[in-house]
C-alpha cells in the first residue's frame, strides 16, 4: 500500500489526517509551547506572527478547500490558536508568580521588621 492511499482511507471511510487532527494540533502546540520555553529562537512573539498568518488563512481560504488541504490548514490553524493561548497563559502567570513572590517578600519584611522582640 503506497503512503497516498494511507493518508486518504482508514478502516472506517475518513481520511487518517481528519481522524487524528485534533491530536496533531494538540501535539503540534505543545511542542512549540515547550520550544518557546526553552529556547531563545522561538519567542512568544514568532507564535503569534504564526498565528496571525494561518488563522486568516484557514478562514479566508482553507476552508473553502476540500480533503487533505483543508484538514491541513485546519491543523496548522488550531495548533497555533492553541500555542498562542499558550504563550498567553505562560506570560500571565509567569507574571502572576512575580507579583505574588513581591506580595510575599512584602508580607515577610513586615513581619520580621515588626518583630521587636
Amino acid at each position: 500500500m503506497s503512503s497516498g492511499q494511507a493518508l486518504e482511507q482508514n478502516g472506517s471511510g475518513g481520511s487518517w489526517l481528519r481522524v487524528h487532527r485534533v491530536r496533531t494540533a494538540l501535539w503540534i502546540a505543545a511542542l512549540e509551547a515547550v520550544l518557546a520555553a526553552i529556547t531563545k529562537t522561538i519567542s512568544g512573539y514568532t507564535i503569534i506572527v504564526l498565528g496571525l498568518i494561518t488563522i486568516p488563512a484557514y478562514f479566508f481560504w482553507g476552508k473553502n478547500q476540500r480533503g487533505t488541504i483543508r484538514d491541513i490548514t485546519w491543523i496548522a490553524a488550531a495548533s497555533q490558536a492553541l500555542a498562542i493561548v499558550a504563550v498567553l497563559l505562560a506570560h500571565f502567570i509567569g507574571f502572576f508568580v512575580l507579583v505574588l513572590a513581591g506580595i510575599f517578600a512584602a508580607i515577610a519584611l513586615f513581619l520580621i521588621f515588626s518583630d521587636r522582640s
